[in-house]
């Protein structure tokens, strides 16, 4: 493999590292963005999703692509499926990030992706992780400097992956053919409650952090007060009944099977961000 790959959000949290994993083992990147600039020396290339014509110029020259969506989007069918059909008309091959649990239903938007996908006679590899563990200091750092994370999960548990195995997850299948034509359920080493989770944030915050469980409309008032859009907050609200049905606490050993070693615990993810965290 001596072509380019290009990284689909690299400017976001699995992107970022995964470029720099990437550059690592000595391969070409483009990483693309809406702005176009280079990532930790990585070639930068305009790329936006809703704009067809930026597709040409950052396919140009590739020949693996990894493919996600940045968060705010609800409509993941209408935004993916035209960039899987440009990477197959190309034979590019796809390292496609998904949602865990996706597989449940054929119905599920993010499935039909997939489907797409497998049915595009392009190579390609699925991840589907679940809750990011970096979602603490991305999404609910607002809380937790307030001693409390408010969430519509009950008593649900979550086996969290850190974004660094996705990373790591990502680059193995981009650099080498062995799991091609796979999916993998991307999760961490065990499943914890949120109210573990906050047990474990007060001790590396050095004040007390709780867990409240609300329901679904506190929730999504309180997304949409902070300026999140209606239909993403009601998206984001409608993800956590998976939580609390205990669909998001099984554990797999995929991340072992693609990297070699085992993925990091929230514990590790938590020390490792302290200071983010504070």
């Amino acid at each position: 493999m001596s072509q380019k790959i290009l990284v689909l959000g690299a400017t976001g949290n699995v992107g970022q590292p995964l470029v720099q994993a990437l550059l690592a083992r000595g391969q070409h990147v483009k990483a693309a963005s809406r702005s176009g600039k280079p990532v930790a020396g990585a070639e930068g290339v305009v790329f936006d999703y809703a704009r067809p014509e930026t597709f040409h110029a950052a396919f140009d020259g590739v020949d693996r692509a990894y493919v996600m969506l940045p968060g705010g989007h609800v409509n993941s069918k209408e935004l993916l499926l035209p960039v899987i059909q440009a990477a197959a008309a190309r034979r590019v091959k796809v390292v496609l990030q998904t949602v865990f649990g996706v597989d449940a239903d054929d119905a599920i938007p993010y499935r039909q992706v997939e489907i797409a996908l497998e049915r595009s006679g392009t190579p390609y590899v699925i991840l589907r992780p679940n809750w990011f563990s970096d979602n603490f200091h991305n999404f609910w750092k607002a809380g937790i400097d307030h001693g409390q994370i408010a969430l519509p999960a009950g008593t649900g548990k979550s086996s969290f992956i850190d974004v660094r195995d996705i990373a790591e997850s990502a680059a193995v299948a981009l650099t080498t053919d062995r799991f091609d034509g796979q999916s993998f359920n991307l999760t961490g080493p065990e499943a914890v409650s949120y109210a573990d989770a906050a047990q474990l944030l007060s001790e590396v915050a050095g004040k007390p952090v709780r867990y409240v469980p609300i329901d679904d409309s506190a929730f999504v008032e309180a997304l949409t007060g902070a300026g999140v859009a209606r239909d993403y907050a009601d998206f984001l609200a409608s993800i956590f009944h998976p939580v609390r049905e205990g669909w998001t606490a099984a554990v797999t050993d995929h991340v072992q099977t693609l990297t070699g070693h085992a993925p990091r615990s929230l514990a590790t993810y938590v020390r490792d961000n302290a200071q983010r965290l504070r």
